[in-house]
């Protein structure tokens, strides 16, 4: 009796190249641990711990997805989304926050 898994196929953009991910943290820890974990999904990722670094990095590497920390040292993420959203207005984005406030999560 021989077992076999199967495993999903890797997420592609459809040129076929690898998922482009942008990791805004300015907690370098948290950063890369997110990385690695996008990157073992086979996805490319480019990272930025500030938000002058996040807007710079996505108009260069033109992102299909962002995850983006709200307290940065120089913007804050939503100044840092509405800049962003001026070059693509539709890029995905995941919040990374420990605000739980009502008003900040309905922001």
């Amino acid at each position: 009796m021989s077992t076999h898994t199967t495993s999903t196929p890797a997420l592609r953009r459809l040129d076929g190249s690898p998922v482009r991910v942008l990791v805004v943290d300015d907690e370098a820890n948290i950063a890369e641990l997110l990385s690695m974990a996008l990157r073992y999904e086979g996805w490319e990722v480019r990272t930025a711990g500030t938000g002058l670094e996040a807007v710079r990095a996505a108009r260069e590497f033109k992102p299909d997805a962002v995850a983006l920390d709200m307290m940065l040292p120089d913007f804050d993420g939503m100044e840092v989304l509405r800049k962003m959203r001026q070059d693509d207005p539709n890029i995905p984005v995941l919040f990374l926050t420990a605000k739980d406030a009502v008003e900040d999560r309905v922001a």
